[in-house]
Parts: structure tokens; sequence; C-alpha cells
């Protein structure tokens, strides 16, 4: 993505995030969304290991490994396990970390919770619908949030608008 690229997406974002008020987790103005429980045995039927691993036992894929890293065109990117859009192609940026990056998320579709498993503490978040694991997020992205979703690729679907 182009420099002015990336500042026309994110004039548009901002324009759009304006006219409507920002939802977070525990907001009243988030949407609802009912979860979506399955057993183990029923997830692994629907995803492939490499996508279990990840969702349901909080694993990692390797680095550049997902074709999403390199998607750059307009449409929304989903869970793969439940369909829910999480994020839209304007919010994606690239990190150069490996891993699909996005500066925002659609409103209401994570959940977040501490994880220490690296000792230090760092945010993990998890869909609001089925419960997966999608990554974590860091204060080291652009702005205007100055954060890092830094997103498992294998767990997600694209769209193209």
């Amino acid at each position: 993505m182009t420099r002015r690229g990336f500042f026309s997406a994110l004039a548009g974002t901002l324009a759009a995030a304006s006219s409507a008020p920002a939802a977070r987790a525990g907001d009243p103005n988030a949407p609802k969304i009912e979860p979506l429980k399955l057993s183990d045995a029923e997830w692994k039927t629907r995803l492939t290991p490499a996508q279990f691993d990840v969702l349901r036992r909080e694993g990692t894929e390797r680095p550049f490994t997902s074709p999403l890293n390199d998607e750059k065109r307009k449409g929304v990117f989903h869970c793969v396990a439940c369909d829910l859009p999480l994020y839209t192609s304007e919010m994606k940026f690239d990190s150069g970390t490996g891993w699909p990056s996005f500066f925002t998320t659609l409103p209401g579709v994570f959940q977040t919770k501490t994880d220490y498993k690296l000792v230090l503490p760092r945010t993990e978040y998890h869909c609001a619908r089925c419960g997966g694991h999608h990554g974590h997020v860091f204060e080291d992205g652009p702005q205007p949030t100055g954060k890092r979703y830094c997103n498992n690729g294998v767990v997600l679907k694209f769209v193209p608008a």
C-alpha cells in the first residue's frame, strides 16, 4: 500500500468513525453477538488442524506463512470458524511482523484477556461469537489508534468487496 493510499483509507475510516459513536467491549451501543458453543469434536469437523490449533488451543502460526499478509483488495476479513466480520481492508496495514495486522476492529467483535505465556503480560483477543483465539493487540501500531491487532492469518477468511 502506498503512503497516499494508506492516508486515504485512514481518512475514510476516521470519517466513518466520527459519524457514529465508537463501540467497545462492554459498551451498550456495541452490537449483540450471540455466542456459538460447540464441542472440540464439532470444532475439529469444521476446522483444519492448523485452524483448530490457533482458535481452540491458542496456538500461533509461523510468521510470513499467511497469504493474507499480501491481501490488498477491498473487502472484509471474517472469522473462519463462525463467519463473524472482524475487520475491513481499510483497517489493515503492513506491520512487517509476518502476520496480518490491523489498527482497529469492527465494533464489539473481540473480547480480551491478559496472557502471561511469555512471562510479560500481553493482551490476547478472542472472537466474541465463537470464542476462538485470533492473536494479540500491542500498543505499537499506527495512528489514529496506536494499536496493532496482530492476527493469525490462518483463522481469517477474506471476502472481497
